[in-house]
């Protein structure tokens, strides 16, 4: 593995960071073919909804990757690394209805939540507070868009 480092981090918190970096990379493109490809009689609140999350999506991808950076260890940088790494999968280049689009990220923020609840308990154990801050200010936004998604999903 050519991701290394780990000076002053445990190897299976780098390697759940580096699969966060993943998953947000997969995530910000997969956000991005959503929001090109959205249909349907909702697409304008949809499309801009979905801008904002890839945006969202962006500030934490570059975040997480500069704290791997700050710990010595090398963030995943590459969408061949990404798509290895990643337990988000990707979407084909299609027309999507408004809805389906509002149930893939809503399936992707539960799991990415559930990878930073992860992260966030093994940073706390290692005293990485700054790692432990990172991932509650994305669970914060996560747990805002679950509320937001499954609210226009009724």
């Amino acid at each position: 593995n050519k991701l290394k480092g780990e000076n002053n981090m445990k190897k299976e918190l780098s390697v759940k960071l580096n699969q966060y970096v993943a998953n947000l990379g997969v995530e910000y493109i997969k956000l991005h073919n959503l929001h090109w490809n959205v249909v349907g009689i909702n697409f304008k609140a949809i499309h801009e909804y979905l801008e904002g999350l890839y945006d969202g999506v962006s500030a934490s991808l570059d975040k997480v990757a500069e704290i791997l950076k700050m710990h010595e260890v090398v963030p995943a940088a590459s969408l061949k690394e990404y798509l290895e790494l990643s337990s988000i999968e990707e979407l084909p280049s299609v027309e999507i209805h408004g809805k389906e689009s509002l149930e893939i990220v809503l399936k992707d923020f539960v799991s990415f939540k559930q990878l930073a609840e992860e992260i966030r308990s093994l940073a706390d154990q290692e005293d990485l507070y700054d790692v432990v801050a990172a991932m509650e200010d994305d669970l914060s936004e996560f747990n805002k868009s679950i509320w937001f998604i499954k609210s226009m999903l009724k």
